[in-house]
């Protein structure tokens, strides 16, 4: 059982924001033409295995990762196998009230509407962040996205081996300031125990890598648009990554090693 530990800063409230990365990362694949392949997938990774808090929130992370690739490519069968065990994470986190499995497992299904389905995904994991968050067991929110990021990082990794494209690569290279945030976001629980301190060591292994890669961004022309009977201007940019292919071998390498070491239990 974990002492309740909460961040001087609200960081894990912040990055939570972009938990739909993954789903981001997976849309872009198809997008791009490249075929779904099952192993890429944490297929070793099973619900009933994982023993402590620690692994269940890791694993329910890199699972909703898989769930939203199954779903972009609509993998019927396999993302309501991925439900199934997600449940019983969740269950076994007492937030089992928090994930719609049913509704979810319907939209899945019937393959209708798949903004519904997404939509209703992250939102359930978001909702899952705001109560572990708001009752004191953040530590347990951000392993939820740090699975999720690891995942999510994995999968672009192990495309580009094989599908090289520009802009895989670019958002693998901006991947650099979130790391840094994960880290951050982590910083507070690194020394509540051996495998928080192990998995803050890899985090900041693969953030080595990264040590050389550089991004700029220029501001471009502000965007207006509706929300809520409201006028909202967003400031739009651009970002240029300047990464050599060393680096990117590099990521890839350590990425590969740490998700799975990560999934064998």
């Amino acid at each position: 059982m974990y002492e309740a530990i909460v961040p001087e800063d609200d960081f894990t409230s912040d990055i939570s924001m972009d938990f739909s990365s993954p789903i981001e990362i997976a849309n872009l694949l198809q997008v791009q033409g490249v075929p779904f392949s099952q192993g890429y997938l944490a297929s070793s990774l099973k619900a009933t295995y994982q023993a402590s808090s620690f692994d269940k929130a890791l694993a329910m992370g890199i699972l909703g990762a898989d769930l939203g690739y199954l779903n972009i490519y609509e993998k019927t069968g396999n993302s309501i196998e991925v439900l199934s065990s997600i449940r019983k994470l969740a269950e076994g986190l007492n937030v089992g009230q928090y994930f719609d499995f049913e509704t979810i497992k319907r939209l899945s299904l019937s393959k209708s509407n798949l903004d519904s389905l997404l939509f209703l995904s992250i939102d359930s994991y978001n909702q899952i962040d705001k109560y572990l968050t708001e009752n004191n067991r953040g530590q347990l929110s951000a392993l939820i996205i740090i699975g999720a990021w690891i995942e999510a990082q994995y999968l672009a990794t192990q495309v580009i081996r094989h599908h090289p494209d520009h802009l895989l690569r670019d958002r693998i290279g901006e991947q650099k300031h979130f790391l840094s945030e994960l880290i951050r976001m982590t910083e507070p629980y690194c020394s509540l125990d051996r495998q928080f301190t192990g998995l803050c060591s890899q985090l900041k292994e693969i953030s080595s890598k990264y040590d050389g890669v550089e991004i700029s961004y220029t501001q471009g022309e502000p965007v207006s648009s509706e929300k809520d009977g409201g006028l909202v201007v967003t400031q739009t940019e651009t970002s240029k990554v300047e990464m050599t292919d060393e680096q990117l071998d590099a990521i890839i390498d350590v990425t590969e090693k740490i998700r799975n070491l990560l999934i064998i239990k």
